[in-house]
């Protein structure tokens, strides 16, 4: 899957199917976190595996009852070594790169599984010490956060989302320039729809067509830029 598309895609499920996951994909979700990006490559972190049913009932009790998550054939609980981090960069590393360390290695996992088919939710909402309790981590490692796993039972709309303008900002906060969708390259609805309709054109009636309308898309392109250029 394309990455963009991956990334675009990608749905929080709270809903699987009674089916196992194979343990290679497991593996491979495994394999992606440990990928992640860390503050001077600590890597402090670990990851539990929780497949019992036990265990996964407990884990959804300490999530505030969250009795969905016990559904999940697969539960990964990221935990953090803050201390690692902080003996190299103080209450900063402690308190603000392991958070940011575990946030990585989650986003990793949550992406592979749906680029294999999966289904994932990332969970946040947990009683800490419950969960410590119920898979004996240690004094020194801190649950961060739990992903749940397995294929989907049910189909989530896409989620709206903030358009570039009112988010991305310039040079300085609240610094602006005019018409954000068109400087990173994104045409208006009325252009894309011309696109799709000389594509379809192009489809239709061969190669020579398909010349033309990649031509005209160029020199339409071409326009837009020299546009944005004299604002």
């Amino acid at each position: 899957m394309d990455t963009f598309e991956c990334i675009k895609t990608r749905r929080a499920i709270r809903k699987y199917l009674d089916v196992p996951v194979p343990w290679d994909l497991v593996g491979n979700i495994l394999e992606a976190g440990r990928y992640a990006p860390s503050s001077g490559n600590l890597q402090n972190w670990k990851f539990i595996v929780v497949l019992e049913k036990a265990n996964r009932e407990a884990i959804a009790e300490a999530c505030l009852k969250q009795m969905w998550i016990a559904a999940a054939p697969v539960i990964i609980v990221i935990c953090a070594e803050p201390k690692k981090a902080e003996r190299y960069y103080g209450i900063r590393g402690e308190r603000l790169y392991t958070v940011q360390n575990c946030a990585a290695v989650a986003e990793n996992m949550l992406l592979e599984a749906h680029n294999q088919g999966l289904g994932s939710c990332w969970v946040g909402a947990f009683d800490e010490e419950m969960v410590k309790r119920a898979l004996a981590i240690p004094e020194e490692a801190r649950p961060q956060i739990i992903l749940t796993f397995g294929y989907p039972d049910e189909k989530v709309p896409r989620p709206a989302r903030f358009p570039l303008e009112p988010i991305t900002h310039f040079n300085k906060w609240r610094g602006r320039i005019q018409d954000v969708p068109s400087y990173f390259g994104y045409f208006g609805p009325k252009f894309q729809r011309w696109v799709k309709a000389g594509e379809e054109l192009a489809k239709k009636h061969g190669k020579k067509a398909a010349e033309k309308v990649k031509e005209a898309a160029k020199k339409a392109r071409k326009k837009l830029e020299e546009k944005r250029k004299k604002k």
